[in-house]
């Protein structure tokens, strides 16, 4: 690239991902290098988008999207100096909103796509809004608007860039001159260039041009010149640009082709754009329409609808959010104890390599978001390798919340220096290889030394939660931070389905943590303990009798199993499958029906792969002919109903407790269908909620998209991507699927939501990955369902383009987003001698109800590998739904129209400085400088420079 870039001023070329640019940038020499930053100065060579990949925009969460646009938009900072302005997004498979408003909140003021749906893409195509405005669809004003040009064609390669024809466009991709490697498969190969046939091949090729053009409102045509996997050798540079270079020469002097040709970057096309677009304003109007929504469920051809991904390869989208949330926690905590560190001169963190593994660890969950990866559409050899840097990161992770944790909480700092340990604590859950289900560790316990449990709080609202840990006995005392005793539930371990574990019982117990904050229990084996054991009740089965638990085996038992807490009656049938909410407020009986289903494949030749669903029909009913074993669980803190069929073990809990954690039904599913063929498994949830065709989903977990299901349409496009939630409602009544992993949703008959959890499918699907999915592994994911009623609903309202999760339904949501984090310092250091403070409370008071904090995240120094003072302080002001009561609802924090005082915030630091920066820390405003007060509009996501003291 760079030698051929050097031969001619007026050769341009474009790159994306950083991710792949900082392995070459770290093998090459420094001239090598000094040569890249003169191309870049000089505008032959652009940086487009910048993140550290080009993402997906289906299943990544934004937290994620966000990360690996600053640690792309950082690297390039740093080593080249240079800040991209506009977006390139040619492979992902549709697009979302969610990537137009960080990109535009990121400084870019134009952006590309191309895998849009081809009815959509005709349908732009004939009235000319190819390109145009892409507007949030909750924006009022226009303060959202990204110029945005979408590709009109079939696909990003050459013969599908030049103009309508790719017989005619191939014949210009000179990398498939005859006797190369591959031809054209319309049948006509490119002839080189010369005297002799450059007026006849200019006209063709410029007929082409033309022909695109008419599909645009101005004389400015984009052609991008590449592909998968091109530019690597010297031969395609010189065949390409040589070849070109006649042409652009010849059709420059023919006056009367009345064409002015050039080598462009993509921003060099968007400045032409802007020129000609200024030069046609008339009265001040803009000649580009505004488009607002998003562009799935893509199909490339015939019925074949991209919604498979949504789903594949689950197993890794739920270990892309464990992975998130350890980041997330990662990145506060070390903040907070880096701080401290400083404070006292802890030169024994202060040296320590937390901050490369940090660095690693976003850039291994950055990597996870490219287009093939968080997607399932890898080959498994690759997927392997992604798992494997999740997996190596993720014990990095635990590493720094542990250590960063125990600094914090240690009364005497300096006493940090004299611990000698690899870590200091052990987390309550261990994942012992990439493609297993994590574990619980046990804690053992004695009667002499207390254990020391501290519980992290991810969330910036202070927070009621059940804790949950594995200990070595049933006769236990947990004492709070002030010393009281506070209630236990001590339920069994299960080493399978009906026999109990000797070695481990779990306590659970509320435990209150401070937002963003650290509390300590103490655990004692005792005998004068105020715990409470479980009781127990199987169906359908029996197990052994318990020395310790209560167990009874029901045998032909006629009534219904029922669950209760203060809030909800649940009532379930003999399989266990749950069949009715009853709310206590108003005592009204809802159907609420948990199934689950089979999807086949078609029988047609074109069958679902990792990439498309093309299903057999509907879905048949999962049929079990002897029921299944149920396990009843009743408990003082909670109660649960456990079923165990062939290929998934299905468990309904709820919370006894009257906080926001006891107004939800949480599910958990362990799914196994590796002895399968062709087969998807769905979970179906029913009710007689009027919702007709009418169902919302999340994009991003950012924002809620409206759906309608279109009958006309196969079933396959009725699917589309629930990153953390899926809701149907009438005017009485929502019912929301909350969840912790992205997964493919749907909403076929009026009041269900059918959540696909996962897929195994024996051959490809002819979309370039050469395999089917079957390297399925035992796969565990985790939802919420919530039941609100409505309160104030006109159903007009229902037809808009906007539509708001309640403030109960976000809490939940970052609830099972961001569990709390359980860790035990290690027995070696739980002597006498080691003293911790009760709690450590980083914030003054919870913030505002409708504000996350979506990270604060140490910025690099400005030399080095190392960190700076500054953290990037990145706030998101949740936009919300206010027909739904939101007292009673346990809420521990108020809104405040969004607003905050600076120095309210922080409770054991000072803030030295707060500036506000655009997203990914690229761009200054102009005036920027220390603020007092920071003001957010509902949805607004904005990047601070934080330093504390």
């Amino acid at each position: 690239m760079v030698l051929k870039l050097k031969e001619d001023s007026s050769r341009k070329f474009m790159w994306s991902e950083i991710s792949y640019l900082s392995k070459w940038w770290d093998i090459i020499d420094i001239p090598k290098k000094e040569a890249v930053k003169s191309l870049l100065q000089n505008g032959q060579l652009e940086i487009v988008t910048g993140g550290w990949v080009m993402p997906d925009e289906a299943t990544p969460h934004y937290f994620a999207l966000i990360d690996q646009l600053i640690e792309g938009h950082q690297w390039l900072e740093k080593n080249l100096g240079v800040k991209p302005r506009s977006g390139w997004s040619i492979d992902p498979f549709g697009h979302s909103p969610t990537m137009a408003y960080l990109l535009k909140r990121a400084g870019f003021s134009h952006m590309l796509i191309q895998r849009v749906h081809y009815a959509v893409k005709k349908h732009f195509a004939l009235h000319k809004t190819l390109e145009f405005y892409w507007r949030q669809n909750w924006d009022l004003g226009s303060v959202t608007d990204i110029f945005c040009h979408m590709m009109p064609f079939y696909s990003y390669d050459i013969p599908h860039t030049c103009g309508p024809d790719p017989k005619i466009c191939c014949q210009f991709d000179f990398k498939r001159l005859p006797g190369g490697r591959f031809g054209c498969p319309w049948g006509i190969l490119p002839e080189a260039i010369s005297p002799g046939n450059v007026h006849s091949r200019a006209q063709l090729l410029l007929d082409q041009y033309r022909k695109k053009s008419k599909l645009f409102r101005t004389k400015v045509v984009l052609a991008p010149l590449g592909d998968d996997f091109r530019y690597s050798e010297y031969s395609e540079w010189d065949l390409q640009f040589r070849n070109y270079e006649q042409l652009f020469n010849y059709m420059n002097s023919q006056t009367q082709f009345n064409v002015k040709i050039q080598f462009g970057t993509l921003s060099d096309y968007f400045d032409a754009l802007d020129k000609a677009d200024a030069t046609e304003r008339r009265s001040g109007q803009s000649v580009f329409p505004v488009v607002s929504g998003d562009f799935f469920t893509y199909a490339d051809r015939d019925d074949h609808y991209w919604s498979g991904y949504f789903t594949s390869r689950p197993f890794y989208k739920r270990m892309d959010r464990i992975m998130e949330s350890h980041l997330r926690a990662a990145e506060i905590l070390y903040y907070f104890a880096l701080k401290q560190a400083q404070k006292y001169k802890i030169r024994k963190f202060l040296s320590s390599p937390y901050y490369t593994a940090l660095t690693e660890a976003r850039r291994n969950l950055g990597l996870f978001q490219h287009h093939d990866a968080i997607t399932g559409t890898a080959k498994d050899w690759v997927v392997v390798d992604y798992g494997t840097r999740l997996f190596h990161s993720l014990i990095g992770l635990e590493k720094i919340i542990g250590d960063s944790a125990f600094l914090l909480i240690l009364k005497d700092k300096l006493t940090y220096e004299s611990y000698s340990s690899d870590s200091f604590v052990e987390m309550d859950l261990k994942q012992k290889s990439q493609d297993s289900l994590p574990q619980k560790h046990i804690i053992q316990l004695s009667k002499k030394e207390p254990r020391y449990l501290m519980v992290y709080n991810p969330l910036e609202q202070d927070r009621n939660s059940v804790v949950s840990v594995c200990v070595s006995s049933p006769k236990v005392q947990v004492l709070s931070d002030s010393g009281r005793p506070v209630e236990v539930q001590v339920s069994a371990v299960w080493n399978d389905a009906s026999t109990i574990s000797g070695q481990a019982y779990e306590i659970s117990f509320l435990a209150h943590i401070p937002p963003l904050g650290l509390k300590v229990y103490k655990i004692l084996e005792s005998d004068n303990s105020n715990s409470h054991l479980a009781d127990y009740v199987m169906y359908n089965g029996k197990t052994e009798e318990s020395e310790i638990f209560k167990i009874k085996n029901m045998i032909n038992a006629k009534e219904a199993i029922t669950l209760e807490n203060s809030f909800i009656i649940l009532q379930f049938d003999q399989s266990g499958l749950m069949e009715k909410m009853i709310t206590k407020e108003d005592g009204k009986h809802h159907i609420v029906k948990v199934r689950f289903s089979w999807y086949g494949t078609t029988s047609r030749r074109d069958k679902s792969g990792a990439y498309l669903f093309l299903p057999d029909g509907n879905a048949q009913l999962y049929v079990y002919t002897t029921l299944p074993l149920v396990r009843v669980t009743h408990g003082r803190i909670y109660s649960e109903v456990t079923c165990f069929f062939e290929h998934v073990t299905h468990k309904v809990r709820l919370y006894n407790i009257h906080g926001i954690e006891g107004q939800s039904v949480e599910i958990s599913n362990i799914v196994d269908i590796r002895n399968l063929y062709n087969r998807e498994i769905a979970m179906r949830i029913s009710s007689e909620i009027n919702s007709q065709n009418r169902f919302y989903t999340d994009l991003n977990g950012y924002q809620i998209q409206p759906r309608i299901t279109m009958s006309k349409l196969p079933l396959q496009a009725n699917v589309y991507p629930m990153t953390t939630m899926a809701y149907v409602q009438d005017a009485e009544h929502r019912l929301t699927l909350l969840s912790a992993q992205s997964l493919g949703v749907s909403s076929l008959i009026s009041g269900h939501i059918e959540v696909i959890m996962d897929r195994r499918l024996m051959q490809d699907d002819n979309r370039g990955l050469g395999q089917g999915v079957h390297d399925n592994k035992i796969t565990a994911n985790l939802f919420r369902i919530l039941l609100e009623k409505r309160s104030g609903m006109d159903m007009k309202e229902e037809m808009n383009s906007i539509a708001y999760p309640s403030l109960l339904s976000h809490i939940t949501s970052s609830f099972l987003n961001h569990p709390v984090f359980p860790m035990t310092v290690k027995a070696e250091f739980s002597l006498p001698t080691l003293h911790l403070l009760n709690e450590f409370p980083p914030l003054l008071s919870s913030l505002p109800c409708d504000i996350h904090l979506v990270n604060l995240r140490t910025i690099q120094s400005k030399v080095g590998t190392g960190y700076s003072d500054e953290a990037a302080l990145i706030l998101h002001r949740k936009g919300f739904d206010c027909q739904f009561p939101s007292r009673d609802t346990g809420l521990l924090c108020s809104t405040t129209q969004g607003k905050m005082l600076v120095q309210k915030i922080f409770n054991k630091f000072t803030i030295e400085n707060l500036t506000p920066s655009s997203l990914s820390l690229m761009h200054s405003p102009p005036d920027a400088q220390n603020i007092s007060e920071i003001n957010l509009s509902p949805m607004e996501i904005s990047t601070f420079r934080i330093r504390l003291r």
